[in-house]
């Protein structure tokens, strides 16, 4: 079941299908994602979750074995036909279920790629990565010590700290996958509480293995299982007593997976 929303898509995949070597992995997903719009993604293990993630931004081709078909879309234009992959990967931002601190400073794990952009002016960098911080509600707690290395703060001020790199390439789509997997719940509430901010400027993908996060968080909700779309829908319908197909209702209270 796919579900529309008011105004043009942000994101449109069709016939979408990714297999490693001889096993299929996605198995013709089409859906939209439109923009501002927080997209929860939810399913078991090996539901194809992170793949998808990563054909979004093409990642997928850093696995030799990956094969993948059908269109994605972002702002009209064909990811696959983008002049360059690099600036699809800054529109496109990722965030990973653990916290990959750069061994750097915090001030230079945000301002890395901005550098690499050609960003070199303090009277440049220091509003973004203060803005970065910021929207990461990090800054208060790190602000009078931008200079310490990022890989001494804490689990969840690295996975922040992850959020803030993420977004100092000003991206317009932010994609997490199961960020709240090794932190703990009021550090995963902060986040929550970040991303429903962020979603009044970006468009939020939300891979979550909590269905009760989805629930909290997304605008819509899609549930994959074995590489299929089995229901796409508000997410309040999707989470109610009567969603469109009973394997959600099984899913989201707990019966498998």
């Amino acid at each position: 079941m796919v579900t529309s929303m008011p105004g043009p898509p942000k994101i449109e995949v069709r016939n979408l299908r990714l297999s490693y070597g001889s096993k299929e992995a996605l198995r013709g997903l089409s859906f939209d994602v439109h923009a501002h719009e927080v997209f929860g993604i939810i399913g078991p293990a090996q539901s194809g979750k992170t793949s998808l993630l990563r054909c979004l931004n093409r990642t997928i081709e850093f696995t030799a074995s990956a094969r993948v078909s059908g269109s994605i879309r972002v702002d009209g234009g064909e990811v696959q036909s983008v002049p360059s992959v690099f600036e699809l990967r800054r529109q496109i931002g990722m965030v990973a279920p653990l916290p990959v601190g750069l061994p750097l400073s915090i001030y230079d794990n945000v301002a890395f790629a901005p550098r690499c952009a050609g960003l070199r002016r303090p009277a440049e960098l220091d509003p973004l990565v203060e803005r970065c911080l910021r929207q990461a509600a990090l800054w208060d707690e790190v602000k009078d010590r931008l200079h310490s290395l990022g890989t001494k703060l804490s689990g969840g001020q690295q996975q922040r700290l992850t959020i803030a790199r993420a977004l100092s390439h000003q991206p317009d789509v932010l994609c997490l996958d199961e960020f709240s997997i090794a932190i703990d719940p009021v550090t995963t509430m902060r986040i929550e509480d970040v991303l429903k901010e962020l979603s009044r400027e970006i468009t939020v993908i939300l891979v979550t293995n909590l269905t009760a996060q989805a629930r909290r968080l997304a605008h819509r909700t899609m549930f994959l299982w074995n590489g299929e779309i089995v229901e796409l829908d508000r997410t309040e319908v999707l989470f109610s007593e009567q969603p469109g197909n009973p394997k959600t209702y099984e899913y989201v209270r707990g019966l498998f997976g």
